[in-house]
C-alpha cells in the first residue's frame, strides 16, 4: 500500500472512529434524555374542567392511584357529576331544552384513538357510559336520538326522568321572562364537564358530558359528543377538551386544534390560548361568546384559557388537589 493510500485509509478509518463516537454519544445523550423526561413525567394526574371537577377528580384518582387506566377513570370521574341532580349543566338535574325536554351530549376517547358518543339522548342518566358502550360494542362511533336510547335500554340502562322539579320551575320561569329570546352561556352557565387523565403507564383518555345549552332549542346538539371539537386525545402527544359555546368550538375543531398545537411544540398552555385567539378571530361578534380549553401533554404538563375570565379547571395528582384559574383574553 503507498504511503498517500495508506494515509488517505487511516483518515477514514478514524474519521469513522470519530463519527461512531458521535453518533454513539448522541444516542447516549438522547437515552439520558428520555430517562430524564421519564422520572420528571407527572403521573398519574386527572384534570377537568369547573368546580364540579373536584368531586370528579376524587372518583378518578381512586382508580388512577391504585394503578387503574385511565378510560375507566375519565368515565367514572364523570359518572359523578352526571348524577349530581344540584348540577344544572349535566345529566340528572340538567337544564331542559326550550321544550322542556332534558337531552344529553357525551363522547369517550381513549389511548389508542378508539371513540364513542351519543347525542341528543333522552332519559338516560349515564350518557358517558352510553358512549363507552358505543365505543366498545359497536363498529360505530356516534348514536343520536331515539336509536342511542334504544341501544341504552338494549345494554341494560335504566329509563329515569331526568327532569327535576327544581330545573323545571327554573325553565317555566324562563317561559314567561324576556330571557327566552337569546339564553346567554357565562361563568354561571358552565354547560359541560370536560376530564382528561393519564395513568402510571403514561396512557392518556378522555371525556365530555353535558345536557348542553340552556333552553336551546329542540334538537341542538352542540361540541360535547363530537370527537375533534368538544375532546380528543392524541397518546403521542396529549389531550384536549372544551367547555362553552359549542358553535365556536366546532367552527376551528376546537380540542384536536389544540392537540396538533402541542404537536407543533407548544405547551398546554400556549395551545389552549392560540386556540382561544382562532375563536377570537373566527367571530365577528364575541359579546357574550364564552369558551374555553384545557389540556394536558405528555409529561403531564397543564394548561387552560379562555376568551373571558370566570373558567376554572380541577388538578389532582401525587402533589396537587386544587381548583386553578385559567388565563383568559378579556374581562367580562
Amino acid at each position: 500500500m503507498s504511503r498517500r493510500k495508506f494515509l488517505k485509509t487511516s483518515a477514514l478509518g478514524v474519521g469513522g472512529i470519530l463519527l461512531a463516537k458521535c453518533v454513539s454519544g448522541a444516542e447516549d445523550k438522547n437515552i439520558v434524555e428520555e430517562k430524564v423526561v421519564a422520572k420528571t413525567t407527572n403521573k398519574p394526574i386527572v384534570i377537568s374542567t369547573w368546580n364540579h371537577g373536584l368531586a370528579a377528580n376524587n372518583t378518578a384518582w381512586e382508580i388512577l392511584s391504585t394503578g387503574g387506566n385511565a378510560l375507566d377513570a375519565v368515565e367514572a370521574g364523570v359518572r359523578v357529576t352526571e348524577s349530581d341532580a344540584k348540577n344544572r349543566s349535566v345529566g340528572l338535574g340538567g337544564n331542559p331544552d326550550r321544550e322542556g325536554k332534558v337531552t344529553l351530549d357525551a363522547c369517550i376517547m381513549n389511548h389508542e384513538n378508539e371513540c364513542g358518543a351519543v347525542a341528543f339522548l333522552q332519559d338516560i342518566e349515564h350518557p358517558i357510559s352510553v358512549a363507552r358502550k358505543v365505543m366498545e360494542d359497536t363498529p360505530h362511533v356516534m348514536l343520536v336520538g331515539k336509536g342511542a336510547y334504544d341501544f341504552a335500554i338494549e345494554k341494560g340502562f335504566e329509563h329515569k326522568d331526568l327532569l327535576t322539579p327544581e330545573a323545571k320551575a327554573d325553565w317555566i320561569k324562563w317561559k314567561e321572562s324576556e330571557a327566552q329570546k337569546k339564553p346567554e352561556i357565562n361563568s354561571e352557565n358552565h354547560d359541560t364537564i370536560g376530564m382528561l387523565a393519564m395513568d402510571a403507564d403514561g396512557n392518556i383518555s378522555g371525556s365530555c358530558t353535558t345536557s348542553g345549552w340552556a333552553y336551546k332549542l329542540h334538537g341542538r346538539v352542540g361540541d360535547s359528543p363530537i370527537i375533534g371539537a368538544g375532546l380528543f386525545v392524541d397518546n403521542e402527544v396529549g389531550g384536549a377538551c372544551a367547555t362553552g359555546m359549542g358553535e365556536a368550538v366546532i367552527r376551528i375543531a376546537g380540542s384536536a386544534t389544540v392537540v396538533e398545537l402541542m404537536r407543533q411544540g407548544r405547551s398546554p398552555k400556549e395551545a389552549c390560548k392560540e386556540a382561544v385567539e382562532r375563536i377570537i378571530k373566527k367571530h365577528k361578534d364575541i359579546k357574550g361568546l364564552q369558551v374555553g380549553f384545557l389540556a394536558i401533554n405528555k409529561n403531564g404538563e397543564v394548561g387552560g384559557h379562555s376568551v373571558y375570565a370566570g373558567f376554572n379547571y380541577a388538578q389532582k395528582d401525587n402533589a396537587t388537589e386544587e381548583m386553578k384559574d385559567a388565563a383568559y383574553e378579556m374581562e367580562w
